[in-house]
């Protein structure tokens, strides 16, 4: 018997809570200690999380097809044990080498075990229905950074960074990969090459529809499938640049604008619940708007927030910290679901993967080139982020849905 819908979600959710909460949120609470017990600067450290997402980068496309081929729970289960081999590996490093080798490893899982691979899965067990599915498993993941930092800081505090990531590991095998088996198998699908589809070729519609005339059997393209994947691939590429920069940065940023330290930390607080507002909205109110019109909305929020930061001052720090939560929260869900309304659902691993590849690249230099920007502009760093959120929202405004679909609520 297979499992229920919300079962699957929630498995699925809980898995990936765990995957981001031992890669993406490791280092934050861990590098000062790894860096001082294997003598090296904790640049470093964040050196070998920047590898491990060129790592993800590159493998992305690959498990993509992977996924395409084989099937969400082959694929996610074998991750839970490229996880609890690169944590193991971190655990035992005694040099950069040794730290070096571990993130690769992790850059592996994170290249088949985070949200692309989970979304791909979602689509390949319910093709045009995954959106609810999807916001669901970001709304249990939102609270990665919730469970990661805590945990990892009282690990760390009682017996030592190694045991903290030989914990993790042991959660993935103990937790994260019996729940990524429980997923139900999905029929291999052919190998076949990821050809050029016009976003109206096998295009899902979020809406209802309205067409002038009798409904075609197929849609026509409203724009053609390079131009198309070239924006969303931008767009993507923005989104984690600035989320990756605000996780790396948020409080150093919010000091330099006159925040003091102690409020700064309560403002960044700000930003976990606020994704998790933004997809329940996306989940309730949105869930019935095409998913063009609540990424624009979303695309907004990081520079309006930015900009009545900038303005205002310190009593708008709180509503930056919260519009960009909000606007992240949702981003992230329209990472899963765009690809799936502009191309659908044929071929739809192996084209996240593609079109995740700049995004990852953009990710593993945001914390670096941020911080560059910060020690050279101090407050003012916070207007590159806003123009770059800016010129994300252009692109999402140049975005068209497939001809005969009205992108606007039905």
């Amino acid at each position: 018997m297979r499992p229920s819908r919300t079962l699957t979600v929630a498995s699925l959710g809980v898995a990936q809570t765990l995957a981001w909460a031992s890669s993406y949120y490791l280092p934050a609470m861990l590098a000062n200690s790894m860096a001082r017990d294997l003598g090296v600067g904790t640049p470093t450290v964040f050196l070998g999380f920047s590898l491990a997402l060129v790592v993800s980068a590159l493998l992305g496309p690959f498990a993509g097809k992977a996924i395409d081929r084989y099937g969400g729970r082959p694929v996610l289960a074998a991750t839970s044990f490229i996880f609890a081999a690169g944590l193991a590996a971190l655990a035992f490093a005694q040099g950069p080498v040794g730290l070096f080798v571990a993130w690769a490893i992790l850059g592996v899982a994170m290249a088949a075990g985070l949200y692309e691979a989970a979304f791909a899965t979602l689509v390949h067990l319910y093709g045009k229905d995954a959106r609810g599915a999807i916001t669901g498993i970001t709304l249990l993941a939102g609270f990665a950074s919730t469970v990661g930092w805590p945990l990892s800081a009282w690990l760390e505090l009682e017996w030592g960074w190694r045991v903290a990531c030989g914990v993790w590991a042991g959660l993935h095998l103990l937790v994260a990969l019996p729940l990524n088996w429980m997923l139900p198998s999905t029929p291999a699908s052919p190998a076949s090459p990821l050809s050029p589809v016009s976003p109206a070729a096998h295009a899902v519609p979020m809406v209802r529809a309205t067409t002038a005339t009798a409904p075609a059997p197929e849609r026509e393209p409203a724009q053609s499938s390079a131009y198309t994947a070239a924006l969303l691939a931008f767009v993507f590429a923005v989104t984690w640049f600035i989320s990756t920069a605000m996780a790396a940065h948020l409080p150093r940023l919010l000091q330099v604008h006159g925040v003091p330290l102690a409020t700064a930390l309560v403002f960044a607080g700000l930003v976990g619940p606020a994704q998790v507002a933004g997809r329940l909205l996306e989940y309730g109110l949105l869930r019935n708007i095409h998913p063009l019109v609540s990424a624009r909305v979303a695309g907004a929020m990081h520079t309006l927030g930015a900009l009545v930061f900038l303005f205002v001052g310190v009593p708008a720090g709180a509503v930056f910290t919260v519009l960009h939560g909000a606007g992240n929260g949702v981003l992230t869900i329209a990472k899963g679901t765009l690809p799936l309304v502009l191309f659908g659902a044929k071929d739809y691993g192996a084209r996240q993967g593609l079109l995740m590849v700049p995004a990852r690249f953009a990710q593993a230099l945001s914390p670096w080139l941020f911080g560059l920007a910060i020690d050279r502009f101090g407050a003012g760093a916070l207007w590159f982020s806003a123009a770059l959120g800016g010129l994300g929202l252009a692109a999402l405004m140049l975005l068209q849905g497939p001809r005969g679909t009205q992108v606007r609520p039905a």
